[in-house]
């Protein structure tokens, strides 16, 4: 993909920049990103909230997929359908987001092509910085044509 994919998602969901979501690597597929640790985001435990992991896996899995769909956004819209987080251990200081979209680019667009709503998955783990996973996210996409 030609453009910046970090930079398109921070100025279309500004919230993602409002926490501090910083993209380390995004393409074919695949993007990493990080929370930097901040005290205006830590929960009743000095870890990043709830809603700041979610937030951060969302937007590594939203990364993901425009590395590989972006080019389709002239003729269909990105939108996630369903989430699920999984929080696996406590999470401290300054944690980074791996997503890997799951399915196969060229049968998303053959659906696409074909007149339908293509469904994918993107997952994404979150580590602390040992490396530690500390949260797993399930992220379902749709592309709905425009009309």
């Amino acid at each position: 993909m030609s453009f910046d994919v970090g930079a398109f998602l921070l100025q279309t969901v500004p919230f993602a920049g409002t926490i501090g979501v910083e993209f380390d690597k995004v393409q074919d597929g695949y993007a990493a990103c990080r929370l930097p640790d901040r005290a205006d985001l830590h929960n009743h435990v000095q870890g990043p909230h709830a809603g700041a992991l979610f937030t951060l896996a969302e937007s590594a899995s939203g990364a993901a997929m425009l590395s590989a769909l972006g080019d389709q956004l002239s003729r269909a819209v990105p939108l996630a359908t369903t989430a699920v987080i999984h929080y696996r251990k406590l999470a401290k200081g300054e944690v980074t987001a791996e997503a890997r979209l799951l399915a196969d680019r060229d049968e998303v667009v053959a659906r696409l092509d074909a007149g339908e709503r293509p469904e994918f998955e993107v997952g994404v783990e979150i580590k602390n910085a040992e490396g530690t996973l500390v949260s797993e996210m399930t992220v379902s996409w749709t592309l709905r044509p425009n009309r």
